[in-house]
């Protein structure tokens, strides 16, 4: 008999955990999931690489319907005590939003009730485990479920279509709470959601069990854009079919159940003649306001007066940003939040993308600019002699010299990266978005020539960029590249692949500065987008520093003018080591590519003409350059540090090797180098990021050498040549020195790691010679190719 100590974790939830769940009562097909992956894990970000961290994984979970979780189980082998995972249970217990949490080791379990139904902590036998009721009692206890009214309605299903797809689990979260919360009697209800968590999808399943269980009649689904009603409808809402209408052109037809409208649409800013009033008081009972925070918070708004009307329906305001001022609030009208989930949570789970920060610091900007005695602006007119700062500069006063330079920093960025990823820049008005992209087209004008959409303004009055927003959205297609615009007010879009964005524009508000930080969050990875970065040149990330600003940056980087961007600008060092907090191990950066997850949608784009109180003063022949130059990166602790790559590199360097003779003895004895490398790289030490700035083919064992103990360094190719020369190889046959030759010159062009592989022989010029098999045959087998690779290393680093 086997020996229960024996037993891995795994067994133990199949040999004794499940029986007892099924014994039960439990239906192992729908209420009861194992191993369950909730959250993606976290991306983390090193020089130019990406990795995910370990995802939140529980043992148990157990569901009175899909959907509907009521308990969670953390499992343990029989070496544990039978408590031994409970903490970690009642850590996914609150995450999850679950009231009761189980241990188990295998000889039984230990019960934590978080709702008060029982006694607060209970070990119990295998044999007497909970059935699906007594834990439904304990969830009705915990969610304030009282009456067969409130359970029928807080246990009605969700929608399934059969495809596999599942809400994530705070979408979960946020749909039960907010139909527990109606089926309390609740009637305004606020969820707060970060910018690409999916915040229409989770109307969607709010709407469906209300509408599908007959609580719910006629459902109006309120918009401030259109593209976000026809992103909605065909989207998220499609399963509601002719069931759905959207309202346009103030055209009712009072036939249909689910009606999407824009607030424009339904007001005239005539009392008499407001659309809305076609339909009468209590014909809505459930409205959802999209972007709540646009509109409906401020108490004399359009939005206002339609919840007003529509008084007597249940009203749901989604947002990403809650705006709470003097004059305007959410709050007041919604009450607080059901339910929150941050831009930060959203980094931490690995659903939304990190960001790096790039603050490029202007002197007219730092300094101010004050013009000379007798200076004219471009009509000849005498230019007022005061200091000019950021608040005048597009918006009262345009520098020519300014806007050539913010145009230059961010395509030499795009230069260091890829001209290729999608990028907004943001101004402070149209007409600067349309001086911004001829100065972009300026800069690229190799790219413009091969497709004037290289760069496209997109803003509210433009109808030739506004026919553009989809192809600009839309993934697979390659232009526009680079969109200027202006406020964010005007078209909703969903961007998933936008890696850059640039900041030009003077934004003080949080709630906008929040919204602009969500057009860069949605992850691609087919489209190997897992991070993006941010390019300030206003000092607009100074709000990161308010209390009130959810999300750090991985990277905050400030960068000087007349120099161009270096590779140690774009991806400094972030810390000596990354450390997974799910695991406490370093990261690895150059494990197997991490499996696609899905990303969900909403972005936003371009504004209306702002109202000029008087006419732009525009002026040339102004020196303008960039002042400081200062590298900051997080340590192991996360706090920041001002350092050069090159010294942190030493530094990590002679941390990990205690002597040049200790480097060289690890270094020759390692059977392939590579190993020492990813070593490094799990340490902090990114030598991929120094070579980049060196700008020279130096092999990693000089490039090593040279930084931690000032010695000369050769080029690959010179090793090469060296090799050559002491003619070692001329002991081996014609065709066996032809791939000895092709092996040095892929060293010389790509260095040491890519001649260990046996995959290197699959490709040019080795494939003209024989497939992989014909090549190692030719030294004798694999065991003698080996040894051979092990040779021309050696004589690549004799002394």
């Amino acid at each position: 008999m086997t020996n229960k100590k024996d037993l891995s974790e795994r067994d133990i939830c199949t040999k004794f955990i499940l029986p007892a769940l099924t014994q039960s009562g439990w239906d192992v097909e729908k209420q009861i999931r194992e191993e369950v992956f909730f959250t993606d894990g976290r991306i983390f970000v090193k020089g130019q690489k990406t990795a995910r961290g370990e995802r939140k994984r529980a043992d148990f979970i157990l569901y009175l319907k899909p959907n509907i979780p009521i308990a969670v189980i953390e499992a343990k082998d029989n070496n544990h005590s039978v408590g031994a995972g409970l903490q970690q249970a009642l850590g996914y217990a609150e995450i999850l939003d679950i009231p009761v949490a189980f241990s188990s080791n295998g000889d039984g379990f230990i019960m934590h009730d978080r709702s008060g139904y029982t006694t607060i902590e209970q070990e119990l036998s295998l044999n007497s485990f909970p059935s699906p009721d007594e834990l439904w009692q304990m969830y009705k206890k915990y969610k304030k479920i009282e009456t067969p009214e409130q359970e029928e309605i807080a246990s009605f299903d969700y929608f399934l279509d059969g495809s596999g797809y599942a809400p994530r689990y705070y979408q979960q979260i946020a749909v039960n709470r907010t139909v527990e919360a109606i089926a309390q009697g609740q009637n305004r209800i606020l969820l707060v959601m970060a910018t690409g968590t999916g915040k229409t999808y989770t109307a969607f399943q709010i709407i469906y069990r209300l509408w599908k269980s007959g609580r719910k009649k006629r459902i109006l689904f309120l918009a401030d854009r259109n593209i976000l009603l026809d992103q909605t409808k065909r989207k998220d809402f499609k399963h509601f079919k002719d069931h759905m209408t959207i309202i346009k052109k103030k055209k009712i037809d009072k036939a249909y159940e689910i009606y999407l409208a824009l607030y424009q649409g339904l007001t005239n800013y005539n009392e008499d003649k407001d659309a809305y009033k076609e339909f009468s008081r209590n014909f809505f009972d459930l409205i959802v306001v999209d972007e709540c925070h646009r509109g409906s918070a401020d108490a004399d708004s359009a939005w206002r007066e339609i919840l007003k009307y529509f008084d007597s329906a249940i009203q749901i305001g989604l947002t990403a940003t809650p705006k709470e001022t003097k004059d305007i609030s959410n709050i007041e009208y919604f009450g607080e939040p059901v339910y929150t989930y941050t831009l930060k949570q959203g980094v931490e789970d690995g659903f939304l993308a990190p960001y790096k920060v790039i603050r490029v610091g202007l002197n007219t900007d730092l300094e101010g600019w004050r013009p000379e005695a007798g200076k004219t602006d471009k009509d000849g007119q005498a230019i007022e002699d005061r200091i000019y700062n950021t608040k005048d500069f597009d918006k009262h006063l345009v520098i020519d010299e300014r806007t050539q330079l913010v145009a230059r920093k961010i395509s030499e960025y795009l230069r260091k990266t890829n001209r290729f990823d999608k990028t907004i820049v943001f101004c402070v008005d149209i007409e600067h978005a349309e001086r911004m992209r001829q100065a972009l087209a300026i800069e690229n004008a190799d790219l413009v020539l091969e497709n004037h959409k290289y760069i496209m303004r997109i803003t509210g009055d433009d109808d030739e960029g506004k026919r553009e927003v989809d192809n600009f959205i839309n993934p697979e297609e390659r232009y526009p590249v680079i969109a200027t615009t202006s406020k964010l007010m005007t078209t909703g879009v969903d961007a998933q692949t936008c890696k850059l964005i640039a900041l030009d524009s003077n934004i003080k508000s949080m709630t906008e500065f929040k919204q602009i930080i969500g057009r860069g969050t949605r992850i691609n990875e087919e489209f190997d987008k897992t991070y993006f970065a941010i390019m300030d040149f206003r000092n607009v990330t100074d709000l990161f520093a308010d209390p009130a600003f959810d999300g750090d940056p991985v990277m905050i980087k400030t960068v000087k003018g007349e120099e161009e961007l270096t590779d140690q600008d774009i991806h400094p060092e972030e810390g000596e080591n990354i450390i997974d907090p799910e695991t406490g191990a370093p990261v690895d950066f150059d494990k197997t590519e991490p499996a696609k997850y899905s990303a969900q949608p909403e972005i936003i784009l371009a504004g209306p003409i702002l109202s000029e109180k008087r006419p732009k003063v525009y002026v040339s022949g102004v020196d303008v350059s960039v002042l400081n130059e200062r590298v900051q990166h997080l340590d192991g602790d996360g706090k920041l540090i001002t350092e050069s790559l090159k010294d942190y590199t030493k530094r990590g360097l002679l941390k990990e090797f205690r002597s040049l003779n200790d480097f060289l003895a690890r270094w020759n004895g390692a059977q392939k180098k590579k190993a020492i490398i990813t070593e490094l790289e799990s340490h902090g030490v990114i030598l991929e990021n120094l070579l980049d700035e060196v700008k020279k083919d130096l092999d990693v064992f000089d490039l090593i050498c040279h930084v931690a103990w000032d010695k000369p360094a050769l080029t690959r190719k010179e090793r090469a040549a060296q090799v050559r020369k002491r003619n070692y190889f001329t002991k081996y046959g014609e065709r066996a020195r032809l791939v000895i030759e092709s092996l040095l010159d892929k060293y010389a062009d790509e260095g040491i790691e890519n001649i260990e592989e046996l995959t290197v022989l699959r490709i040019e010029p080795f494939n003209k010679i024989g497939t992989p098999a014909e090549i190692i045959q030719i030294f004798g087998g694999r065991e003698q190719y080996l040894r051979v690779i092990e040779e021309l290393e050696h004589e690549l680093y004799a002394a």
